[in-house]
């Protein structure tokens, strides 16, 4: 089992995960699959809101995630930074780096505030949720044909997800 992920401490009760893979797309194609409502709908959430730096999207995640995510940051095609949370102890941001490496892309996702006692849990997901961007690149539609919600994760999500979990738990940070 490939593990793509690293789990730090950032304090004694924050961490971090960080995910990163190479597609076979170019950084226009991946930046729109990473940033474009349509897009992220077939391999990680249902986005709406107002898609703007400053503007706030609600986001419901294949994970069963969902709240707001204030966009602070959004240089197409390289960088993206989102605050969860704002303002409040549970705060955390997702940040996203694009760089192109000839005809692929790398793609380098953190999430940082996360509690230090479930890092391993985000990070099995995060790894789950850049798999399935990988495989919505290679088709045009949902790689979550049976859906999620609030309530329910994605059933081919979530059985990725208790796979991976168990390597992550065992993952040094």
């Amino acid at each position: 089992m490939r593990i793509i992920g690293t789990l730090r401490e950032l304090d004694d009760t924050r961490g971090a995960v960080r995910v990163e893979d190479v597609y076979n797309t170019d950084i226009d194609d991946l930046w729109q699959a990473c940033t474009s409502p349509e897009r992220l709908a077939r391999w990680i959430a249902e986005v709406s809101g107002d898609l703007q730096v400053g503007g706030t999207v609600q986001a419901v995640f294949t994970s069963t995630w969902s709240g707001p995510l204030r966009i602070d940051v959004c240089e197409t095609p390289h960088h993206l930074l989102l605050t969860g949370e704002a303002g409040t102890a549970d705060e955390s941001q997702i940040e996203a780096w694009l760089t192109a490496e000839g005809s692929r892309t790398r793609l380098v996702v953190e999430e940082r505030g996360l509690p230090t006692d479930q890092l391993h849990f985000h990070g099995a997901g995060w790894q789950v949720h850049l798999e399935d961007l990988g495989r919505s690149l290679t088709t045009d539609a949902t790689v979550h044909p049976e859906g999620w919600s609030e309530q329910a994760a994605s059933p081919t999500w979530h059985r990725r997800w208790s796979e991976l979990t168990p390597a992550y738990q065992t993952a040094k940070h």
